[in-house]
């Protein structure tokens, strides 16, 4: 495998891995993600992100289990996450949602990151 496709194949793990996990979380223990996160007001918007971010996490495995991280994925990776780091930041910082939200945050930067990395060695 290809040094880039590997980065590519590696990065697209790590942020499938991390999205499934954070998705199922409030589908499978309301108690312990309010606990982290804060209460929720509206739970039901915390599920149906996770639902979202799960299946972001999902496609990005079933890419990276069969080789195949092409530009489409890539985009949904690296937009996905500067799309939820940027939220994290500006509503923790707002206050509308719990501190804790900032150490995804940082996650999410360092995703991004990793698609940037794999994506600079793709090119000659």
């Amino acid at each position: 495998m290809r040094t880039e496709a590997a980065a590519k194949t590696r990065i697209a793990s790590l942020q499938g891995a991390y999205f499934l996990a954070t998705g199922i979380w409030p589908l499978v223990s309301r108690r312990t993600f309010e606990r982290v996160t804060g209460p929720k007001v509206d739970f039901w918007l915390a599920q149906t992100v996770g639902v979202l971010v799960g299946n972001i996490g999902a496609a990005l495995l079933l890419g990276a289990r069969h080789g195949r991280v092409s530009a489409p994925l890539e985009i949904l990776g690296a937009s996905s996450a500067a799309g939820l780091g940027g939220v994290d930041v500006i509503f923790s910082l707002r206050g509308r949602i719990a501190k804790t939200y900032l150490l995804d945050a940082a996650v999410e930067a360092l995703i991004l990151a990793g698609w940037i990395r794999a994506r600079s060695n793709a090119r000659p």
